[in-house]
């Protein structure tokens, strides 16, 4: 005899609700994807009609997403939301992420400089601005909720901390692989450089602001205070000019500094030591699956 709803034992549904690959399915089709559509294609639309809207329209995406996020961690998760709460901390992560994206792309910068492979040719105008600043303001959020908020942190209850870094590392990776001037090494230096930076930087604190301000603060840094493509959109004047001459593995080729061997190993090793103190905080989750019940503590 088929069974029927009525013969399901109570709590049940909420049982697969609570399941960590159900709320990743339903959190990537309601937010996720939602988020990049509106970061990725909304402002190239806007930018058509009246590219002074972009960047508003930009501030409005991000907006919405972040409502979005909110809503479906009280309506469908059924948890506070401790991934972007708001505050004076939430400031301070920020800002102090922003900080560390600017000081550490100005250090890889000064590293392919002295290796021969950038030079400063002169001022800019700063035209760029405003479509930078979008960008970047669009990934920082967007893209963060995407792959870390809701990617690594249900993959990471799924199969433990190593397993969400691998499997959201690889998503943001290939999902640059249709950006312009890509590359398989690209694809695969941004999945290590900027998966185990940007997934380190969420684990320190297990909140998403850090994260968010390091992720904006890198890409500002590259497109506007240095001029340099970012993941592979064309550069523009900035606040200085740069040249690049090298070898791809060096300079990163059309892609940008991102697919630079020198990015990869630097990046990669700041990553790596916030790593470090994310697990020193106790935040590392054990390989294999963690109960709905349990969470990594909090910071």
């Amino acid at each position: 005899m088929a069974t029927s709803a009525r013969d399901l034992a109570p709590g049940t549904f909420s049982r697969i609700l609570a399941h960590p690959l159900t709320l990743l399915i339903l959190g990537e089709a309601l937010v996720g994807f939602p988020a990049i559509v509106l970061a990725s294609f909304g402002p190239n639309q806007i930018r058509a009609i009246n590219p002074a809207l972009v960047f508003p329209f930009t501030v409005a995406a991000v907006m919405a997403t972040f409502l979005a996020y909110r809503a479906f961690k009280r309506w469908i998760e059924r948890k506070p939301d401790g991934e972007l709460p708001l505050g004076m901390g939430s400031l301070k992560e920020v800002t102090g992420g922003f900080a560390l994206g600017v000081a550490l792309f100005s250090l890889l910068v000064g590293a392919v400089a002295l290796m021969g492979g950038l030079k400063v040719t002169g001022m800019g105008h700063g035209t760029i601005f405003f479509p930078i600043a979008a960008m970047s303001l669009a990934a920082g959020v967007n893209e963060e909720v995407m792959f870390r908020a809701i990617g690594f942190r249900f993959v990471e209850k799924l199969g433990g901390s190593i397993v969400g870094l691998f499997a959201a590392s690889q998503f943001f990776g290939v999902a640059h692989l249709a950006n312009p001037g890509a590359s398989l090494f690209a694809a695969v230096a941004i999945a290590v450089e900027a998966g185990i930076l940007l997934g380190a930087a969420y684990m320190v604190t297990r909140r998403l602001w850090l994260a968010v301000g390091l992720h904006a603060g890198w890409n500002f840094t590259q497109g506007f205070i240095w001029s340099i493509p970012v993941s592979g959109n064309p550069a523009g004047d900035g606040l200085f000019l740069t040249e690049r001459n090298g070898p791809d593995w060096l300079t990163g080729g059309a892609f940008g500094l991102e697919a630079s061997a020198v990015t990869l190993v630097i990046a990669t090793i700041a990553g790596l030591i916030m790593l470090r103190i994310a697990i020193r905080r106790g935040h590392w989750v054990p390989f294999g699956w963690l109960p709905p019940t349990d969470e990594a503590k909090s910071a």
